[in-house]
């Protein structure tokens, strides 16, 4: 590891400053996945800033019913909210389907939404990585490629983005509270995440002297909630295929994917189909999918899933 500095911020104003005089300086909350990637040089910050003294611990009911998570917030502890198990079940239990509980009570909300691709090129250094090296090339096309993308990606990268969290936010169209010195923007889920678009190496819409502070959730949107993850082992291991679906009172449904893409997959349009024509959904909604020969069933894995959620559901 690189020598560097380590700072505490004492409040959100402090932290936003030392950011803004220091451009290789970055945030750090739990640390489970920046720790993970400075140890392998992929990410080598001159200076890290502690905000876990910060005021974003807290998950509070806004004026007009909705709830907003701060950023410091532990993945156990937002799984465990009982407004949240009772209002957002599906963002619960895709929090209590990822990693440990160890791990779950050292994760933070903020950085589950900033973690990188688990892809094993990323990790490897010895290896091209359009993600970590731009310009160096993509290894993943040529090799083992069985947990990677098939949608939105290019020739770049096809690299498929980890969080479970994420998936349950995008299927709630959750909005993201970005703050810097200069002020406060919200952006809505949907377009937090860049996709790859020939620089795979930007991932958000973040900017290097903003931080997230709060996540927010709309109104409870009622309905049944589901969260199914499909993954080589039972138990501490990241999405193959992941889907959060929301059935609501007035018939409709909603699902968004993990697993499938560089960020959370959901296609609005095509969601009129999904208690009435599968396969039409699967269609529209997955069309531009490049599968490689090893994940290539991935897409009819999906499907799967859909069937399943929807035959629980009818049986509720």
């Amino acid at each position: 590891m690189r020598p560097f500095n380590f700072i505490t911020a004492e409040s959100r104003e402090h932290a936003l400053k030392l950011v803004a005089d220091n451009k290789n300086a970055k945030f750090i909350g739990g640390g489970t996945n920046l720790l993970d990637l400075m140890k392998l040089e992929i990410e080598a910050p001159s200076l890290l800033i502690d905000i876990s003294r910060t005021d974003l611990g807290q998950i509070e009911k806004v004026d007009d019913g909705r709830i907003a998570i701060g950023a410091s917030v532990t993945n156990s502890a937002l799984a465990a909210n009982m407004d949240v198990r009772r209002d957002y079940p599906v963002l619960s239990r895709a929090l209590l389907a990822g990693a440990s509980g160890q791990l779950r009570n050292k994760a933070t909300t903020g950085g589950n939404l900033l973690q990188r691709t688990r892809c094993q090129y990323f990790y490897d250094t010895a290896q091209a990585c359009n993600k970590r090296l731009p310009g160096s090339g993509c290894s993943a096309k040529g090799g083992f490629s069985r947990q990677l993308a098939v949608l939105d990606i290019d020739d770049s990268c096809i690299a498929s983005f980890p969080s479970d969290m994420a998936v349950a936010l995008r299927v709630l169209d959750a909005e993201i509270e970005l703050v810097s010195l200069s002020g406060t923007r919200m952006v809505p889920i949907g377009d937090f995440y860049s996709g790859t678009s020939m620089q795979p190496h930007i991932e958000t819409v973040l900017k290097h002297d903003e931080l997230i502070t709060r996540i927010i959730l709309p109104r409870p949107l009622g309905g049944s909630h589901f969260y199914e993850k499909v993954r080589d082992r039972a138990s501490y291991a990241f999405a193959i295929v992941s889907a959060a679906m929301v059935f609501q009172p007035d018939g409709s449904a909603r699902v968004a994917f993990g697993g499938l893409a560089p960020k959370p997959w959901r296609v609005e349009f095509a969601e009129k189909l999904l208690t009435t024509d599968i396969d039409e959904y699967v269609r529209l909604a997955f069309s531009g999918a490049r599968a490689t020969h090893e994940n290539q069933f991935k897409i009819p894995l999906a499907k799967q899933i859909l069937k399943t959620l929807i035959s629980k559901h009818r049986e509720l």
